[in-house]
């Protein structure tokens, strides 16, 4: 396979500072490292959970990639974030999914938490010492946050939670996992009735199934939590009670989509460069596959997609870092960024012939990665559904403005760690 881009393409210059640039250069050389001689073990064990990257990442501070650095992280900002996101699933789309698991509760902590209930948890998160996971999607509700039947009651001091949760990325690694449960009577509103809880994995009646390995990302787990009368005190509710909704919502739109939508471009920018290598390899007609016109015009279409999605997945979290209102854009780069690399993705695939068929052949890995980025944080039913309300202009709340402005990242870029 050829190698993605080792420099940013031009096109991303106008988004990256020269120290993006060196986080971008640190990426590269820990994936080369750490990550490309884990993949092939990752992929041929799809049972076991990889746990040496996400440590190596850890110590790293990269879970703590958009933490200020008063608690201890990087104080990067979401262009730092979809650097490392992107160019570690460049390699693996597991590993990647590893880091954007943990840094979605990450954002829903820094948006809603009291000052005291940052000061307890992210420096955990930045010295490595902590991993956490946000558990929202339920067996029956799927991902419909207003059918959610996990419920929290009042006993005391005390919080008692119970239900199911399942789909929940990290559920393997995280030591706490950030709970939406109902704590409203059936029949009242969704807005009104869910809240936030953080909750310590060692929790008794907090039970995590044994992990069971999915189409693609092997090596990353995506399990189920079952509560069954977990007691968490009452200073683990993470922002109001009632604003759990809330807290889903925006981490979903601010982190989950702009996460995503990198995972896809590395898993694209992969699949490109490996079609490309394979035509300009293949024997055919005293030259190479390459050379004929119309397998060029099928691998140009999958470059113009891979540019558009590049453009599409950084200028959405530039907006973000400057606290612009940008919450269409960074739907729309996870909604056009999968949906772009599933089309280059079986482009490949029909490019490749039988060849492509093959277990071992890094074309199938991808294929079945790409898969994994369309359900979390909506569907793309969902992202159109978003799309029309900014389209009719009844896209009221603008998470990217309400809460991202209050930390703009009005500073230089990312000092590599």
């Amino acid at each position: 396979m050829s190698a993605t881009p080792t420099t940013p393409p031009p096109a991303l210059r106008p988004y990256l500072t020269a120290r993006h640039e060196l986080l971008w250069d640190e990426a590269d050389a820990f994936a080369a490292e750490h990550v490309a001689p884990r993949a092939a073990r990752m992929e041929a064990a799809p049972g076991r959970v990889e746990r040496k990257v996400a440590d190596l990442m850890a110590a790293r501070g990269w879970f703590a990639v958009t933490v200020p650095s008063a608690f201890g992280g990087l104080s990067a900002g979401h262009v730092a974030k979809t650097i490392l996101v992107h160019r570690i699933a460049c390699v693996s789309a597991a590993a990647a999914a590893i880091l954007q698991a943990t840094l979605i509760p990450v954002g829903a902590l820094l948006h809603f938490a009291t000052y005291e209930q940052k000061g307890r948890w992210l420096p955990r998160v930045a010295d490595g010492s902590l991993l956490l996971s946000i558990a929202v999607t339920e067996p029956q509700a799927g991902g419909h946050i207003g059918g959610i039947e996990t419920t929290a009651e009042r006993a005391g001091s005390e919080w008692v939670i119970t239900g199911s949760k399942i789909h929940i990325g990290n559920s393997h690694l995280a030591g706490a996992h950030l709970v939406v449960a109902r704590t409203a009577e059936a029949g009242v509103s969704a807005s009104q009735a869910l809240t936030a809880f953080m909750v310590e994995a060692n929790r008794p009646g907090l039970a995590v199934s044994d992990h069971r390995p999915g189409l693609g990302l092997h090596g990353f787990s995506a399990g189920r939590l079952d509560l069954d009368h977990v007691r968490v005190p009452e200073d683990h509710v993470v922002g109001e009670i009632g604003r759990g909704l809330s807290v889903a919502q925006s981490s979903s739109i601010l982190y989950g989509r702009p996460n995503l939508a990198a995972v896809s471009l590395g898993i694209h920018e992969a699949i490109v460069a490996t079609t490309a290598a394979r035509l300009k390899t293949r024997p055919r007609y005293r030259g190479t596959l390459s050379d004929l016109p119309v397998l060029r015009d099928r691998i140009g279409g999958m470059e113009a997609r891979l540019c558009a999605s590049r453009i599409l997945a950084y200028q959405s979290v530039h907006l973000l870092d400057q606290g612009l209102p940008c919450d269409a854009d960074l739907i729309n780069a996870k909604y056009l960024g999968h949906q772009w690399a599933v089309q280059s993705a079986q482009d490949a695939m029909e490019l490749h012939g039988a060849h492509a068929l093959d277990r071992d052949y890094v074309l199938q890995r991808l294929w079945r990665d790409i898969q994994h980025t369309y359900p979390p944080a909506g569907t793309g039913e969902v992202q159109r559904i978003r799309l029309a309300d900014a389209a009719f202009d009844e896209d009221h709340i603008q998470w990217s403005e309400r809460l991202a402005a209050e930390a703009a990242w009005a500073r230089p870029g990312p000092t590599a760690a």
